[in-house]
């Protein structure tokens, strides 16, 4: 099990890239090596359940992103920002994880928790993503750690009944609210939404009258492009 925990203890840590224009390019070749290296090493070791350990049906990857408001940020950059801290593939190795974990209701400025499957980047570009979708809940402050504890738990123990469907889930903290959601594979399949749709309001005991909102992928890139002006008037 890789542990790198370490992402979390700089508070920072998604501020990096924003502040690379002075790096040299051997710097950037440096960290595109490590990044490599680091990549092949996870993937020549299998993290699979300990001894007594009671497996999940999926591995899943924790991953955390922060990053300062209003400065731009190209996919390429996302992606730099994003940490991964570890797999897991047991119910045990989850709790070593999380127990350690910040609650995201402690968490400050702009910050992201990721758990996906294993394999799966928390992108919207990912192969397992890009014809996907996500349910979103706006949350008031003080709701989201008890929230994406529900969440998570639900979907580490299959509680959603929708087969490979899930993808994952993220909680973002926010200055005004919190938000979570929660990511499926295939957009176009309304049965399997209606049903994320409503486990999601059950095991998050949300109020009759909680707005949930679906968005595809697609419309998250097309809404990102627009606000950052890089599509024209035509579209293209």
């Amino acid at each position: 099990m890789n542990n790198k925990f370490d992402a979390l203890k700089d508070d920072d840590s998604g501020d990096h890239d924003q502040n690379e224009e002075n790096s040299t390019q051997k710097d950037g070749e440096k960290e595109k090596t490590e990044r490599d290296k680091s990549q092949s090493s996870s993937k020549r070791k299998a993290v699979v359940p300990g001894p007594a350990e009671h497996p999940l049906q999926y591995n899943y990857t924790f991953w955390y992103s922060r990053r300062t408001p209003g400065r731009p940020t190209s996919s390429q950059s996302y992606e730099q920002n994003i940490k991964q801290i570890g797999t897991f593939a047991s119910v045990e190795q989850f709790w070593k994880f999380y127990s350690h974990m910040v609650r995201p209701g402690d968490l400050t400025g702009h910050s992201d928790f990721h758990l996906f499957k294993e394999g799966i980047k928390p992108m919207w570009e990912d192969d397992a993503n890009k014809n996907g979708g996500k349910w979103i809940i706006r949350l008031r402050k003080g709701l989201a750690s008890r929230c994406w504890e529900n969440l998570i738990l639900a979907m580490l123990g299959e509680q959603f009944m929708v087969g490979e469907e899930i993808c994952g889930a993220v909680v973002s903290v926010r200055f005004q609210e919190d938000i979570i959601s929660i990511w499926n594979k295939t957009a176009s399949d309304q049965a399997t939404t209606a049903r994320i749709r409503d486990t999601l309001r059950r095991v998050l005991n949300l109020p009759p009258n909680t707005i949930m909102e679906y968005k595809t992928h697609t419309d998250s890139i097309k809404a990102w492009e627009e606000f950052h002006g890089l599509v024209n008037s035509s579209g293209r």
